[in-house]
C-alpha cells in the first residue's frame, strides 16, 4: 500500500503549502540538510526529478548515503552527522 502512495506522490507535481527554517538539529533536519546541498528541496522533489522510489541510506544511522544531482553527478555522505549547528538555521523544512 505504502509503495502505491508514494508512486502516487513521485508522478503528481507536489508543491509544499509553506515553509519555515529549521531550528535544532534532528535526523529530519539532517537528511534535509543533505537534499538541500545537492540541489533539491526534499525527498519529495528527489523523487519526482529522479524517478526513484526508494534513497539510499546507511543503514546504522538512517541518513542519506548518495544522492544524484540534476547534472548527474554524485554526492556521497558520511555515516555521521554533517549539519553543524552553524547551519541549521539555513535548512529549510516544507509542509505539504
Amino acid at each position: 500500500k505504502k509503495s502505491e502512495v508514494s508512486g502516487v506522490m513521485a508522478k503528481a507535481d507536489i508543491k509544499p503549502k509553506s515553509m519555515h527554517r529549521a531550528n535544532i538539529w534532528s535526523d529530519d533536519v539532517e537528511n534535509l540538510y543533505r537534499f538541500q546541498q545537492a540541489g533539491y528541496r526534499d525527498e519529495v522533489e528527489y523523487k519526482q526529478v529522479k524517478q526513484v522510489d526508494v534513497v539510499e541510506c546507511w543503514p546504522e544511522t538512517g541518513f542519506i548515503k548518495k544522492l544524484q544531482r540534476r547534472d548527474n553527478t554524485f554526492y556521497y555522505y558520511n555515516k555521521q552527522r554533517e549539519c553543524e549547528d552553524k547551519d541549521v538555521h539555513k535548512v529549510k523544512v516544507y509542509v505539504y
